[in-house]
């Protein structure tokens, strides 16, 4: 019976990761003000005749803190990463010199800083009620288990222990993220 609950608890504990790798992916899309190459990923580039991913363009590198180089491998597409930065909707002004492409990253203003941190409270929440949802899953599955009602009580209580560890998790990355995009 204890490997019952192994299994269901590592079942759980995958979906519950999942839904904190989900969290940590729409985390790196906001723009908080710092450089990550992560800032990135969501840009495709007109090349060869169709639109692919920046990063089998060229190789996304942070200088330093307000900075992203783009280092096109092909000269011939420079102009176009360069259009495909600029036009992507992130606010961002590249410019091109010889085969790297210069990307600031400018200041938030305080107001896109409350956006930002209601956007990321926002994504917390998702993650919660995913991991939330995890829970119900795992609870209906222990009660339609054939065992005792003192084994589903210490099983519910398990299930409970990892629900709550993982909204802790998601909280402190919230807070972690709200530090990052508060951060003059």
């Amino acid at each position: 019976m204890s490997t019952d609950l192994e299994s269901l608890k590592q079942d759980l504990t995958r979906r519950m990761d999942g839904a904190l790798e989900t969290l940590k992916r729409e985390f790196a899309g906001l723009r908080s003000g710092r450089a990550s190459p992560a800032l990135l990923e969501p840009v495709r580039v007109e090349a060869y005749g169709s639109e692919v991913p920046l990063a089998q363009v060229g190789t996304v590198a942070v200088p330093e803190s307000r900075m992203l180089t783009v280092q096109v491998w092909d000269r011939t597409l420079v102009g176009a990463v360069e259009r495909a930065i600029r036009d992507s909707g992130l606010g961002l002004n590249p410019a091109a010199d010889g085969q790297i492409v210069r990307v600031p990253i400018p200041a938030l203003t305080g107001e896109r800083r409350v956006e930002l941190s209601k956007a990321a409270g926002r994504y917390a929440e998702g993650a919660k009620i995913a991991v939330r949802g995890v829970r119900r899953d795992g609870m209906d599955q222990i009660r339609k288990s054939e065992i005792g009602e003192d084994v589903v009580k210490d099983w519910s209580d398990e299930v409970q222990k990892l629900t709550d560890a993982y909204v802790k998790r998601v909280d402190d990355a919230l807070a972690e993220k709200d530090k990052e995009i508060k951060q003059v």
